[in-house]
């Protein structure tokens, strides 16, 4: 069985058996809270999934918010850790285009706040079953997102499938394949940094 866990935009966790079966899948749209659910969501989900054994787990890597994504990032490491299994990392916007693959080009566009969007383009889904990218994640103004995709159909997503996910992540790994790195894609940095060095005053 393979676990997914995702905070890019609310909280998503699902568990699919390899030939992409649900066997179970938890949610909620907040975008905000991701410490306090995803404990309860994963011992949910773990629990609906029944008897089998989890070899893999499979990270959402963004487009998402500094903090949100980094809770889903450290919670599906931390279970693999100790498992003792692997960590399939697998852009987020994957899972989106999965759900709403069709033919021809199509762009998935989610909320980056600021006024802003994160936009992935795709065409159909490769050989692999894995969703197409055919122009990388971008974030732009969204009052300027439709001029930006020059006609290519657009579909906003607000919320993620764990399941689709999952199913993204055992298509890559059946083919020997790796989607991203273990770097996640933030929207933007966080605003909080850390200070510099106290200045000297002199005597």
């Amino acid at each position: 069985m393979i676990l997914a866990v995702d905070t890019s935009l609310g909280t998503a966790v699902a568990v699919i058996d390899d030939d992409g079966a649900l066997r179970a899948e938890a949610a909620t749209s907040d975008p905000l809270g991701h410490a306090e659910v995803i404990g309860d969501l994963l011992a949910r989900v773990l629990d609906e999934a029944g008897a089998g054994e989890i070899t893999h787990v499979v990270s959402g890597m963004g487009p998402g918010p500094f903090t949100g994504l980094r809770i889903g990032i450290a919670a599906a490491r931390t279970f693999a850790l100790g498992r003792g299994i692997p960590v399939i990392p697998v852009p987020s916007h994957l899972a989106a285009a999965l759900t709403h693959a069709g033919e021809g080009r199509f762009a998935i566009v989610t909320d980056a706040r600021r006024r802003e969007v994160a936009i992935t383009v795709f065409d159909g889904t490769d050989a692999d079953g894995v969703p197409a990218v055919v122009a990388d994640t971008v974030l732009v103004p969204a009052s300027v997102a439709d001029a930006h995709l020059a006609g290519v159909r657009r579909i906003d997503v607000a919320t993620l499938s764990g399941a689709d996910l999952a199913r993204v992540g055992a298509r890559a790994l059946a083919a020997g394949r790796t989607l991203t790195g273990d770097e996640p894609l933030y929207m933007r940095h966080p605003d909080v940094v850390v200070p510099g060095a106290p200045k000297k005053v002199g005597p």
